[in-house]
């Protein structure tokens, strides 16, 4: 989308073709849910892999449905400079009638999938300690309070789009806030409690590439069904969803080479996601010359900022702030030297336009500022009311276990199923710890 979805101002004749195209990209933005959640799983240990993929799942879960309840109606239910309105609770007001040339539904239902792949991003950074239901009533806060007024800010017709921000699919909407989000809630929480006394290493890195190749492929939707049309932006988009990223791999692995003599596959896998991020608020509005160049550059502030976070007590698990939050203040602040109106942006910095930069950065600074104060309140009001963090036994344990009663791999009978609540001092019964004796897959 551009700053403001103009289609939804507009009641239009219903095509055809722009529905077909937005229903595929509402299924392929779905499938970035199990992309993350895969891309995630794979990096944590392998006792924490199942607790990490429904962290994923049921975030988004309940992002969906309070963006249907309330979100919705907050980020496109008014033309306030701050607030949508209430005029779209409960989806009131949400038919098939045409809105531009496609359903007000599947417009909102489209919406609904970005704030579900928001919520599975913020899952990354409290991974392996947070209790699962303190973090899904983070996330339903987060998504009234947070994600959805930024998301009017820019793209509901609120006071950033009148300024002219240029967001075309959610490099400040989606991951700026994410990343600042997630880093917020993991200095609220503390340092997992093995955090810098041992290697706390990937235990299936194919998974993580399994995860970021699904989040590739789904990212077509995301940034090509930002047109909200299947016209010539939506393919500029999805040429330079698949033109980003590669450049972004080239430059990381030159940057693991040069440190270390070495290529890895989580470094590529992380790069992939750097350079979509990244081109994510660009594009609809660059050249795909221009694309390239915003993959490559965005790999190193992020590539830089992961190797300084591993040197510091903030214990973001899977680097949420290095390659969502800073990669989408690169891929803004780049949209505002890149973008050209011949390529359906504006007149930016390479055009000498200073402002559509200065309005990019004041977006970027505005967005993390609303962000991680807001996160912080959330967190902290929550902290009140539930506990934030599991207790160190059951950390120990994993929270396969001791969240969910089952483990993700398991040899011969099949996965422990448990049916009851499981106190951690079970963990003192020679029958517990049969049932959860370390197989071969267990990594910590």
């Amino acid at each position: 989308m551009s700053s403001v979805p103009v289609p939804l101002a507009q009641a239009g004749a219903l095509s055809s073709p722009d529905m077909a195209w937005m229903l595929i990209s509402c299924a392929l933005v779905l499938l970035m849910v199990p992309g993350v959640a895969l891309f995630y799983a794979g990096m944590v240990r392998s006792k924490n892999a199942l607790n990490t993929i429904m962290m994923c799942f049921g975030g988004a879960a309940v992002a969906c449905v309070v963006w249907c309840f309330a979100g919705y109606s907050f980020a496109f239910g008014g033309e306030g400079r701050w607030f949508g309105g209430l005029q779209h609770l409960g989806l009131a007001g949400v038919d098939l009638a045409a809105e531009g040339s496609i359903p007000h539904l599947l417009f909102a239902v489209f919406q609904a999938t970005f704030a579900m792949v928001a919520a599975g991003c913020v899952a990354g950074a409290v991974v392996e300690r947070m209790r699962f239901g303190a973090f899904v009533t983070f996330i339903a806060l987060w998504t009234l309070l947070i994600y959805a007024p930024i998301c009017h800010w820019v793209w509901g017709g609120g006071w950033l789009a009148e300024l002219g921000a240029l967001d075309f699919a959610g490099g400040t909407v989606v991951h700026i806030n994410a990343g600042i989000t997630a880093a917020v809630i993991a200095w609220v929480l503390g340092p997992r409690k093995d955090f810098g006394r041992q290697a706390l290493l990937p235990h299936s890195v194919p998974t993580v590439l399994l995860g970021s190749g699904l989040l590739w492929f789904g990212w077509l939707g995301f940034n090509g069904g930002s047109a909200l049309a299947a016209n010539e932006t939506a393919a500029l988009a999805v040429a330079n969803t698949v033109l980003a990223p590669c450049a972004s791999i080239i430059v990381w692995m030159l940057l693991d080479a040069r440190r270390h003599g070495q290529v890895t596959a989580i470094g590529a896998a992380t790069a992939i996601v750097v350079g979509l991020v990244a081109v994510t608020p660009a594009a609809g509005f660059v050249s795909p010359m221009a694309a390239l160049l915003i993959g490559g550059l965005s790999a190193v502030p992020s590539y830089f900022a992961l190797l300084w976070r591993t040197r510091t007590r903030l214990d973001d698990s899977l680097d949420v702030l290095s390659a969502h939050g800073l990669g989408g203040a690169a891929g803004a602040l780049l949209t505002g030297v890149f973008a050209t109106a011949a390529w359906g942006g504006a007149s930016s910095l390479i055009e000498g336009d200073l402002r559509q930069f200065a309005v990019q950065l004041l977006g970027i600074v505005v967005a993390a500022v609303y962000s991680g104060a807001v996160a912080f309140l959330i967190a902290k009001g929550i902290g009140l009311v539930l506990r934030l963090r599991v207790d160190a036994r059951d950390e120990a344990t994993g929270l396969d276990v001791t969240a969910h009663g089952e483990k993700a791999y398991a040899d011969g009978e099949g996965a422990l199923l448990i049916d009851t609540p499981l106190p951690s001092m079970m963990a003192d019964t020679p029958s517990f710890k049969l049932a959860t004796a370390p197989t071969h897959g267990d990594v910590g």
